[in-house]
């Protein structure tokens, strides 16, 4: 079964980085178009970015465009979210998913 298991989550500063990863299973990881969502405190799930297979296309979220990186290691079955310049508003938990299979999630607080 498939199984999308993210982590990297804190609390960090407004302007801070974090990095989140999430290690993919049961799945063949490197034929599969692979995103980040994120559902803040009573808001709905928004789509952050996705890549495609090979890690050459990659899209993204207009609130995060320029800030956040997607990637991925289809070595090691993992993918990647680079968050750089962190705001409040980036206060979410953040899920990895091979729709319509998705993971848990990790939070991510920005506070200062």
């Amino acid at each position: 079964d498939v199984q999308l298991q993210a982590s990297g989550g804190g609390s960090v500063q407004p302007g801070g980085s974090l990095r989140l990863s999430c290690v993919a299973s049961g799945f063949n990881f490197g034929t599969y178009a692979m995103s980040w969502f994120r559902q803040a405190p009573g808001k709905e799930v928004e789509w952050v970015a996705v890549i495609n297979p090979s890690g050459g296309g990659k899209n993204y979220a207009e609130s995060v465009k320029g800030r956040f990186t997607i990637s991925r290691d289809n070595r090691k079955n993992i993918l990647y979210l680079d968050m750089n310049s962190l705001k409040p508003e980036d206060t979410a938990v953040y899920i990895c998913a091979k729709p319509p299979d998705k993971g848990k999630g990790t939070q991510v607080t920005v506070s200062s």
